[in-house]
């Protein structure tokens, strides 16, 4: 794992170049501590920066920036390529390559690209990367990401100069940019939470959307973009021609082969590995086969909170004594929790709102403290229906489909007059034109109290291609689309890069993804005899192979923190009055003195819009940092 940067100008000489992009790189040193790297070509004027956390081949022969064998190509790459291995005697056997400067995934990716270019190449990997290609011969430089967005990466234009990198700090670094917040992000921010891609906090910078690469050439103002892997196309091929036609047992065997395969692959790596273990399914399933496949116990690590109606790690230690694992615990108390709040400006160097930040930058630290690479559990819950708000939204759907038009609408206008929040929400329902309205009014706490600019749903381009498909897989492919990757996958990221811990999701692998697409509803989202649903069915199936299902049957706590608590007294409440009464964003004009002073007022009275109110205060801190000047 690493940090890449860098820039195309017309106006500094080679070492002006080089000294910009060490700016760049000493911005992102905690992706990449273990060494830097700089490339300057005179005939294109593409400076490449590098930032290095050695995984693969440690040594010198894995440094980057990397000139491919034939010359041609430099790249700047930031992730790891699983199938590299088998990749590499495809070159050897196709008789591209036959010597070997050393055993890195980046020189497999070089080679590829020369052998077959970069579309097919892109094709062809398996892991999560974001990378900056410079092809000297036609004077061209691509940005690629990885499929689903694992890997972050930047870019837009300071004057005439094309900048790149893989932190928004990196971008504020380049001499001479001048940041504008830009307010239909800022907007965005404040209806989700987070900024959804492409767009970012600043006016003219964007991040390249998953399954994506760019390519510019001179005088590198402007690129084609082109989609390698489409998410939503995928996902319809499942539902469609590609569906599973199984029985569920058989639907339990092909995920447990796929999974197993997928954790193996990501076993990969010249340094301590272990994993998070939450005592959750998603996390609890990933180590269950991480155990099964190598001889010595898996290195898992928990955070246990002192307030035990946030607390599993009773339960986590359980199923890690069954599994074997070697396991470490640490309690976090309330002002340890409290101690990151002021810390996550730095972290998260974009506006970020989600509270589980907060334990998930903990439990990284923890794991660093022993590994360097860590595996979890991540997009569980996205691709086999562990949210409620899927079969809840999906009844409440059902339910609604059988009103008339005209009465719900009339209705919805009706209330959306209220001053109460849930009354606000069940109009916001109720106006809801289809499945897709219906999943942003529950899952995004719209209240009267949202400015009227953001109160209209960001409805996603790529919706998906299958007219029949259930509610339930639309909601999570909507999720897959947009909330996974523009916050849990951001979340992830940016805490393990803190610390300089390599995170890796096998749920993520091309092959899991494609047979999760491909599984019907029943599968993932199951019923009793009862009635009683079961969430995530298919994969909890898979785990009771591995753990008694007497240790995982138990209500989800989750990985949050007590927001509404903290917010209503001591120290984060002090916090946030202390600098909210005095806001630099209403000084600025960001956000209107009035609406804010009701919004406080509102929670100090009747313990409303807890959510909305954290994301201002997380807003104010980021601002604070990065650009007030009083």
């Amino acid at each position: 794992m690493c940090g890449i940067a860098g820039f195309h100008t017309g106006k500094m000489n080679k070492e002006d170049s080089l000294s910009a992009v060490h700016l760049m790189n000493e911005r992102m040193i905690h992706r990449g501590p273990d060494a830097e790297g700089t490339y300057f070509d005179e005939g294109s004027g593409i400076c490449l920066g590098h930032r290095r956390l050695s995984i693969q081949d440690i040594s010198n022969n894995g440094a980057q920036p990397m000139i491919s064998h034939g010359e041609r190509y430099v790249i700047a790459y930031n992730g790891e390529i699983y199938n590299a291995p088998e990749l590499k005697k495809l070159l050897e056997k196709e008789g591209y390559v036959s010597d070997w400067r050393g055993s890195s995934d980046t020189e497999i990716l070089l080679e590829l690209i020369s052998s077959y270019g970069v579309h097919r190449t892109l094709t062809l990997i398996k892991g999560m990367f974001a990378f900056a290609l410079l092809d000297r011969e036609d004077k061209t430089l691509t940005l690629a990401r990885d499929r689903v967005g694992e890997k972050p990466l930047y870019y837009g234009l300071c004057g005439e100069d094309l900048i790149f990198g893989s932190d928004i700090d990196v971008i504020r670094a380049y001499p001479g940019f001048i940041p504008e917040i830009d307010k239909e992000a800022l907007n965005l921010y404040l209806r989700y939470g987070f900024i959804p891609a492409p767009h970012s906090i600043y006016k003219g910078i964007y991040k390249v959307m998953p399954g994506t690469y760019i390519t510019f050439a001179s005088p590198f103002m402007e690129g084609g973009s082109n989609i390698y892997y489409d998410l939503a196309t995928e996902y319809s091929h499942g539902k469609n021609e590609g569906r599973f036609t199984g029985s569920f047992t058989e639907a339990v065997d092909e995920l447990e082969r796929t999974m197993k395969t997928a954790v193996k692959s990501e076993l990969l790596s010249d340094v301590p590995l272990g994993a998070f273990l939450s005592g959750g399914i998603d996390s609890s399933a990933v180590v269950a086969l991480m155990q099964s496949v190598v001889s010595d116990p898996v290195k898992t690590f928990t955070i246990g909170f002192e307030d035990k109606k946030y607390d599993e790690s009773d339960a986590a230690e359980a199923i890690a004594k069954h599994l074997g694992t070697d396991h470490t615990i640490l309690t976090i108390s309330e002002k340890e929790l409290l101690d990151v709040v002021p810390l996550m400006a730095d972290i998260y160097t974009e506006p970020f709102a989600d509270s589980s930040e907060i334990p998930t930058y903990l439990v990284s630290k923890l794991a660093k403290s022993k590994v360097t690479v860590s595996l979890s559990g991540d997009a569980g819950d996205e691709l086999f229906g562990g949210y409620n708000t899927y079969w809840k939204t999906a009844a409440l759907y059902n339910k609604l489909s059988s009103f008339p038009g005209g009465l719900k609408k009339t209705a919805g206008s009706i209330l959306s007059n209220s001053s109460t929040n849930d009354i606000y929400r069940t109009a916001g329902c109720l106006k809801a034109k289809d499945i897709a309205n219906l999943h942003e009014a529950v899952c995004y706490d719209m209240t009267p109290m949202s400015p009227s600019h953001i109160r209209q749903p960001l409805l996603l381009q790529n919706e998906l291609k299958a007219g029949s498909a259930a509610p339930e897989d639309e909601m999570m492919l909507r999720d897959l689309l947009r909330y996974h990757p523009d916050d849990i996958l951001v979340k992830v990221d940016r805490a393990g890069m803190a610390v300089s811990l390599e995170n890796r999701v096998p749920m993520l692998d091309t092959e899991v993804l494609s047979l999760a697409y491909s599984l019907p509803v029943k599968y993932k989202i199951g019923r009793e005899d009862s009635g009683n649903v079961i969430s995530k069915y298919v994969l909890k199936e898979m785990l009771y192979r591995y753990v008694p299902k007497e240790l995982m049957d138990r209500p989800k706590k989750g990985f949050s923190v007590p927001l509404n608590k903290w917010l209503c007294s001591g120290p984060v409440h002090d916090m946030a009055w202390d600098i909210l009464t005095d806001s630099r964003l209403v000084a600025d004009g960001l956000i209107d003195k009035a609406w804010l002073a009701k919004l406080m007022k509102l929670f100090e009275r009747k313990n409303l819009n807890t959510s909305l109110l954290w994301s201002v205060f997380v807003l104010e801190q980021w601002y604070r940092k990065y650009h007030a000047t009083a």
